[in-house]
């Protein structure tokens, strides 16, 4: 019995539906296993996932990166994307670990007040660093449950928002420019510098660009050049949210080989087990703790 439950939470976390594990099942062990049945077998990795979930954390995490990956999902005979909150860290040992997952139908401020708060109730302290996309509001609610941490906005997310607003001709030399602007591993461009330069090209693209021109003069933006303030040898692991990007390839494979899914309870469920499983995240990161006021001695 313990066998067969740990092979239907391998096959069903690997990309295969119930109905598919009893197929499985029935060439293997010659008899019918129901949808019923194979969902019964998998109440222990349901069980390990929910504990997994509410787990204690550590009281310090020197960088934590935020974003949300958008799945269908049935709700009211209906199907829509819905968000799904996760949260990355990378631990004082340097290895990573997803500390949370979490469901609101839409992502917001509010909703990241929410996740965050569930952090420190879980054992978070203090957290060096949060990186996360562009999304309004988060200074406001990251200082509400973690007071005077700083906020990294990514700039991959905003040169895609840039890029997308320019013609076809004009993409090569924004590019450029956005690497300019956005530069790393110089320990003598500073924050002010940055932001002179990030006005410069506003100015410049603001001609022919209406929606770039009153990007300049938003003080807002000056959360993308948070990572200056950090050691120039790890500034490319921090300025962007990729390393989160890449675990959402991860959630989007073992949830689009089913279409849409049943609901919520079911996409975590696969989600927490592909967070709980990867070994990468054992591995330390190289060189991220060369920062002494993100890591600091002992």
């Amino acid at each position: 019995e313990e066998e067969r439950e740990r092979l239907a939470g391998t096959l069903y976390t690997k990309g295969l539906t119930q109905e598919q594990v009893g197929e499985v099942f029935n060439d293997i062990y010659g008899e019918h296993y129901s949808k019923a049945s194979i969902s019964r077998m998998l109440d222990y990795l349901r069980n390990d996932v929910a504990e997994w979930l509410e787990r204690s954390l550590e009281s310090y995490y020197p960088v934590v990166f935020i974003d949300c990956v958008h799945i269908k999902i049935h709700r009211r005979r209906s199907v829509d994307t819905e968000a799904f909150y996760v949260v990355l860290a990378v631990r004082e040992d340097k290895t990573r670990e997803v500390l949370g997952i979490f469901n609101k139908p839409t992502e917001s401020a509010l909703g990241w007040g929410e996740m965050l708060s569930n952090l420190h109730d879980r054992g978070v302290g203090r957290i060096g660093l949060i990186c996360a996309d562009g999304l309004k509001g988060l200074e406001d609610v990251i200082s509400a449950v973690f007071p005077g941490t700083p906020l990294q906005r990514c700039t991959t997310h905003l040169k895609r928002n840039l890029l997308s607003c320019v013609r076809n001709g004009d993409k090569g030399e924004v590019a450029e420019d956005l690497r300019q602007v956005f530069r790393t591993g110089d320990r003598h461009y500073t924050v002010e510098q940055a932001w002179s330069e990030w006005q410069q090209f506003c100015s410049k693209w603001g001609r022919y660009y209406r929606s770039i021109k009153k990007r300049g003069g938003d003080a807002s933006y000056k959360a993308y050049f948070t990572y200056l303030n950090y050691d120039p040898r790890i500034q490319s692991m921090i300025y962007t949210t990729n390393w989160i990007e890449r675990l959402q390839k991860d959630f989007r494979r073992v949830t689009r080989m089913r279409g849409a899914m049943p609901n919520e309870e079911s996409v975590i469920l696969l989600m927490g087990k592909t967070a709980m499983d990867k070994k990468s995240y054992q591995r330390q990161v190289p060189r991220i703790d060369l920062d002494k006021n993100l890591f600091p001695d002992e």
